[in-house]
């Protein structure tokens, strides 16, 4: 088989099309046969060496975790999908033994971690990780659910929003910020985004933001979120200064769901208005395959159409990073060998 393989951690120029043995699956094993694959800012930053999980010594390395495609083959023990069902992988690796894989969230596993291998003609992944695809829902749709919508869909629940509750989301255009906004409106939600593109804040608008406010001095977006009102709730996918950015417009009881650090990895805020205001900051990591389903179902429905900007082949792989890269999209970013 063929894999999108990473070849060398120096950016989108390190990533080699290589043939590969086609991987058969073990006890509790299923392959599939991968239609869609997309990527991730989790992918990139492995491929520009700025993650500790992979280092030269692991080269080549298929990364790639949401993952759409239909069952090639499972191995012993699976009972529960079958050679030729069309699936999605939630990505999501646990222990399955500590309180947290017993009781739930299975994302609070100590040993959480995630799925790589789906930039690949095949894959071999854990059969009991594959979630059914309805008739109407494709693969390349599915494959845009996680890792993005599945991150927002589980700050959205933690964030206990009710219908017509205002969502404050800075950096509305990233794929965290978009999933967000869809998810909001699906929700009942009314939502606040910003950008520093005035025609991504216009497709930001249509997807559903009740707001959008262009700028990304926080000095400045503090002072336009305070006039259109105080949000009961925050996704903040960045970190950095817009951790205290939210904080500040926050309402009195409201709610802070912090998923990312790529604004940086240190905030500063402030205690008394934290305590005094009845504020909480939330840490939330993907979600769990529950959350996925009910995505699968909102698709199923139509009452969720996640953005997709565009589509590579395999063999436009490296293309599709230096495309992440430049920062000039606006939705997932998918790569596909056929459905």
């Amino acid at each position: 088989m063929r894999a999108a393989a990473f070849t060398e951690l120096t950016g989108p120029n390190g990533v080699s099309v290589v043939d590969q043995s086609t991987p058969e699956p073990g006890r509790g094993e299923a392959t599939v046969d991968v239609a869609a694959c997309s990527i991730n800012h989790h992918d990139l930053w492995i491929l520009n060496g700025a993650s500790a999980m992979v280092d030269p010594t692991d080269l080549p390395f298929v990364s790639g975790l949401d993952v759409a495609g239909t069952v090639r083959a499972v191995g012993e023990g699976v009972a529960d999908v079958d050679p030729g069902d069309r699936v999605l992988l939630c990505p999501n690796e646990t222990c399955g033994d500590c309180r947290f894989c017993r009781e739930g969230p299975e994302n609070l596993c100590a040993s959480y971690s995630l799925y790589h291998g789906g930039l690949a003609e095949t894959a071999c992944v854990e059969a009991s990780r594959l979630i059914p695809l309805p008739d109407g829902v494709d693969a390349t749709t599915a494959a845009a659910l996680p890792t993005a919508y599945l991150t927002a869909y589980h700050m959205l629940r933690r964030a206990e929003l009710e219908p017509g509750d205002l969502l404050f989301v800075p950096g509305a255009t990233g794929g965290v910020g978009v999933a967000a906004i869809q998810l909001a409106d699906v929700l009942g939600v009314r939502s606040i985004g910003t950008s520093a593109s005035a025609s991504k804040l216009e497709t930001v608008a249509a997807l559903g933001a009740d707001h959008t406010v262009q700028g990304t001095d926080p000095e400045d977006l503090r002072e336009a979120v305070a006039s259109i009102g105080a949000p009961d709730a925050v996704i903040n996918h960045l970190g950095g200064e817009f951790t205290d950015l939210g904080m500040d417009v926050m309402r009195r009881g409201g709610r802070m769901i912090v998923c990312g650090r790529t604004a940086g990895p240190t905030s500063e805020i402030d205690i008394a208005d934290l305590f005094r205001g009845h504020k909480r900051i939330i840490g939330s990591t993907m979600g769990t395959q529950t959350d996925l389903e009910r995505l699968v179902d909102l698709v199923a429905t139509g009452d969720l159409s996640p953005r997709i900007d565009r589509t590579f082949p395999l063999d436009e792989t490296g293309e599709a990073f230096r495309t992440m890269e430049e920062r000039d999209t606006l939705g997932k970013l998918v790569v596909t060998t056929g459905e």
